[in-house]
């Protein structure tokens, strides 16, 4: 069984920065994506940032100010943000797409339990 923890979330403000991370455990054979989510109070959840084997993208409302970054070996992903402004508060998810040892062809989607992250103006 696979499991994504985040940690990082946290109150900063305005203009300050905070790192996210996520650690992925389990009996992982591979992983394909991992991405970093927000859903902020009544609003869908949206696509952060992604990073695959071959590419890292961006929504446009955090490009320049947020980093994501992988640690291959240590099955992480991390997300550095810079220049947080209030409209970054939000619950922060790790999502990644993950194939097990048992089965290695097969790849599902998990997502870690969220972590806050609040910036006061």
């Amino acid at each position: 069984q696979v499991q994504l923890v985040e940690s990082g979330g946290g109150l900063v403000q305005a203009g300050g920065s905070l790192r996210l991370s996520c650690a992925a455990s389990g009996s992982i054979f591979s992983i394909n994506t991992m991405d970093w989510y927000r859903q902020a109070p009544g609003k869908q959840r949206e696509l952060v940032a992604r990073t695959t084997s071959g590419s890292i993208t961006y929504d446009d409302s955090v490009k320049g100010r947020f980093t994501i970054y992988r640690d291959t070996a240590k099955n992480m992903v991390y997300m550095q943000m810079n220049s947080l402004t209030p409209e970054d508060k939000a619950v922060y998810y790790c999502n990644a797409v993950i194939a097990f040892l048992r089965n290695p062809t097969a790849y599902n989607t998990y997502w870690g339990q969220g972590t806050q992250v609040t910036v006061s103006s």
